[in-house]
């Protein structure tokens, strides 16, 4: 508790929710909406209306908690408290992966849209290749490894001064985004853009492209950026208030924005560019090519400025949540003490940060371009979306004294759907994605065996009860998918929208299980008894 108590509760609301705008409105708005036009042409529009709405039932999951449990860090402990150490080690793990590796790809974003600039140095920064896979090039590499030690150093001594810079960054970055639109819409719009399909010829309706699109296309990326406000929350000067705002008011301003970037992108581009249709177009900075085709040269230059704002301003939120991630997984006893430690002048958790570090340059060097590495970190993310539905309403059953800021209304009926859309979500994002990623979330199970081994093995039987809805949940959405609809790159042995069905209903029933598995957990019984 000494260290939880060094943790410094500056952030107001309003900083609060410009956390969630300044990690919602990164680089994904650079690239998303050209990405989900190659993936689902004109349908993207409602690509990114679906995400919002299965975020948003996601969210107010989270907005209970995060009131709740106030911690620097909190989402990472929700299954802790919940189901006991197993499921909070996986989830925490799960959450921690699709949060770091956001930094790297924030900084890869950035050089992306500097190779556009026009001097042949910068050409050389990134090498183009089909459906939006290019990679940097190792200048380019250097010189994103730079940009994610700036993000480092800005949040290296002081909360405070994270939170005031990110404001300033997040008000430019939701101009910028807005003009963008506006200008693209006035100088250069074609209706008839809206009637071309993917891959050419008249567009039809491909209901698989669009909800492929919300899985992969970094719709779920960008919207993720909701759960900044909840891990800071331990640094909220009011976080009843501040969280469920911050959370509700990033994602619904996001959305606005995002649907006026997409329908601005799918107008502006010039008909002749779309002859083999949306798939085959390849941009390595989307809106400041559209702009330099309209003669739009102060737009050009104002989007090459803010490729540097807005991926940094997300980046350096990035940083912050990772370390109190980092943290709060510490607090659960499942790995080293030292990244708990909080400086006692500063209220960072350094050598967390320090090790973010690290592994964001392996991600960095690993993944060498935006579009791979945002198909890899929406597909984690919807993984971190599993627990917490069941965890707040384990918590209502094992815990319902625990003082609640915030008590959502009908939780009742709003988690299990929420389960439901993520584990859709997931099945979306096509056979093997589903499985790669659920074998990431395996591999660190060994780490979890060691400390419980070094704790005398306290309470093992009792955490792997609570584990077991969790590991049969994975098994079997491995199954469905490979099984599944070849819409989704699956084998076809389950046809099309029946496939959905048997994953919704596979969904319920694993959502049962994981609410009748939670327990009056040794974490949750600690802070009943603090009276918190």
């Amino acid at each position: 508790m000494a260290n939880e108590s060094a943790i410094r509760r500056e952030v107001g609301t309003v900083a609060l929710m410009f956390t969630g705008l300044g990690s919602i409105i990164g680089s994904g708005w650079l690239f998303g909406a050209w990405r989900a036009a190659q993936l689902a042409g004109p349908g993207a529009i409602y690509a990114w209306i679906i995400g919002a709405v299965v975020i948003l039932f996601v969210a107010l999951t989270y907005a209970e908690l995060g009131a709740m449990f106030p911690e620097s860090g909190g989402a990472a402990r929700y299954g802790h408290y919940s189901h006991g150490s197993l499921v909070g080690f996986v989830a925490g793990w799960a959450a921690w992966i699709a949060i770091v590796s956001v930094i790297p790809v924030e900084a890869e974003a950035s050089v992306q849209y500097m190779s556009s600039w026009p001097w042949p140095w910068a050409h050389g920064l990134y090498v183009h290749a089909a459906n939006g896979q290019g990679e940097l090039t190792v200048p380019g590499l250097l010189i994103a490894a730079v940009l994610v030690i700036i993000y480092f150093l800005l949040n290296f001594w002081s909360v405070k001064v994270f939170a005031s810079t990110n404001s300033a960054i997040t008000f430019f970055k939701l101009i910028v985004p807005a003009a963008t639109a506006i200008a693209l819409m006035c100088t250069g719009f074609h209706w008839e853009n809206f009637q071309v399909g993917i891959h050419g010829g008249q567009h039809v309706g491909n209901l698989a492209s669009i909800l492929t699109a919300v899985a992969t296309s970094g719709i779920v990326f960008s919207y993720n950026g909701f759960q900044s406000p909840v891990n800071l929350a331990g640094e909220a000067r009011n976080p009843g208030r501040s969280v469920p705002i911050a959370i509700f008011g990033s994602i619904l301003l996001s959305t606005v924005v995002y649907l006026l970037l997409q329908v601005a992108f799918l107008g502006a581009v010039a008909p002749d560019h779309l002859q083999d249709g949306w798939a085959a177009l390849e941009y390595s900075s989307p809106f400041a090519q559209l702009a330099l085709a309209l003669n739009l040269n102060w737009l050009a230059l104002l989007l090459y400025a803010d490729a540097f704002v807005s991926p940094s301003g997300t980046g350096t939120t990035y940083t912050a949540t990772t370390a109190r991630m980092i943290y709060a997984m510490e607090r659960s006893a499942t790995i080293p003490k030292v990244f708990g430690r909080v400086h006692p002048r500063y209220g960072i958790p350094r050598p967390a940060m320090w090790f973010n570090l690290l592994v964001s340059f392996m991600f960095l060097f690993f993944f060498r371009g935006w579009g791979k590495l945002a198909a890899v970190i929406s597909v984690a993310t919807i993984i971190t979306y599993l627990v917490v539905p069941i965890s707040v309403m384990v918590l209502r059953r094992t815990a319902p004294h625990l003082h609640r800021p915030l008590r959502v209304p009908g939780l009742q009926i709003l988690s299990p759907i929420a389960f439901v859309l993520a584990t859709l979500m997931l099945y979306w994002a096509r056979w093997p994605h589903t499985a790669q990623i659920m074998l990431l979330l395996v591999l660190p199970i060994p780490f979890y065996l060691y400390y419980q081994g070094k704790g005398g093995w306290l309470d093992f039987a009792a955490n792997l009860r609570g584990a077991w809805w969790l590991a049969g949940y994975l098994v079997a959405m491995c199954a469905l998918s490979w099984a599944g609809s070849t819409e989704f790159e699956g084998h076809g042995y389950i046809g099309y929208g029946w496939d959905q069905a048997c994953v919704a209903a596979a969904a319920l029933l694993f959502y049962r299980w994981g609410v009748y598995s939670g327990w009056s957990t040794p974490a949750v019984l600690a802070v009943e008894s603090a009276g918190r």
